[in-house]
């Protein structure tokens, strides 16, 4: 079944898509790409989610493309699977367009097209011991799918050079040192620690705050200090004349729980 690629899960506002391909350390192939996009606008459009976590089944998180279709890509002489595998119908980024937090929960293997899909996540926390890889050099292939872009801005252009070009295996503890994981956390810990702070964020943060800010530094990437300086003004303005703001005062003052408005769209 194409959904089983993907499963879905709804905590209490937190959504839980996990990766399900144990048996291959989930690899990632074109339907369980479909599957977690589809689940992702999904949960963008549900005002009965708040945060999204993605984590893997067994002991990956996805260790990169499908050798099966690397192959069947490697033998197609007439083009059609390099033109599909190269301009996909929603680019990997797709997880920065989402206007809800994506957290992913790295339990395990990390490769290839399985951490462009992790650094594409706004927070990540990875299990201890878990190993990443670029991969990509080791394949004849190049800096896929927006790497090249999103890799420099977190650890700079040597350390992604050195990560791209040797494509070697690296540990959880080095991924944190480098700043592509927020933290490591035990094993046997990880998907609660993940989900407390998913629960964390819906229980106590506007959904309109969460999408403001996630569109400001994505795309502000790009800007420099005086251009995302105004832009921001433009929506703090925005934001004081809120009813989120309203709230969030009153909630603190009268010390209880904030009652934001929900975010949906579609």
């Amino acid at each position: 079944m194409a959904d089983d690629v993907v499963l879905f899960e709804n905590r209490d506002g937190v959504a839980l898509l996990t990766l399900n391909r144990p048996d291959r350390l989930n690899a990632w192939t074109g339907e369980m790409e479909r599957r977690y996009f589809d689940l992702l606008d999904e949960c963008a459009a549900d005002p009965g989610i708040t945060v999204v976590v993605v984590t893997g089944a067994g002991r990956g998180f996805c260790a990169g493309a499908d050798m099966d279709m690397l192959q069947g890509i490697g033998s197609d002489r007439s083009g059609d699977s390099v033109r599909t595998a190269s301009a996909p119908a929603r680019p990997q980024w797709h997880t920065t367009t989402i206007p809800k937090p994506v957290i992913a929960a790295i339990n395990g293997a990390c490769a290839g097209i399985g951490l462009v899909q992790a650094l594409m996540a706004d927070i990540r926390f990875a299990a201890s011991g878990a190993k990443f890889t670029t991969a990509f050099a080791r394949r004849g292939l190049v800096a896929e799918h927006g790497i090249s872009w999103v890799l420099p801005r977190l650890v700079g252009p040597a350390r992604a050079l050195d990560l791209l070009m040797s494509g070697r295996v690296f540990l959880s503890d080095e991924a944190a040192a480098l700043g592509l994981v927020n933290a490591v956390i035990p094993a046997d810990e990880l998907l609660d620690h993940t989900m407390a702070y998913a629960f964390d964020l819906a229980a106590h943060c506007a959904p309109s705050s969460m999408a403001a800010m996630k569109r400001q530094v994505w795309s502000h990437l790009e800007l420099g200090l005086d251009d995302a300086t105004r832009a921001s003004n433009v929506l703090m303005a925005a934001s004081l004349k809120a009813d989120d703001f309203r709230e969030g005062v009153a909630s603190f003052v009268e010390k209880r729980a904030p009652h934001f408005m929900p975010l949906g769209r579609g």
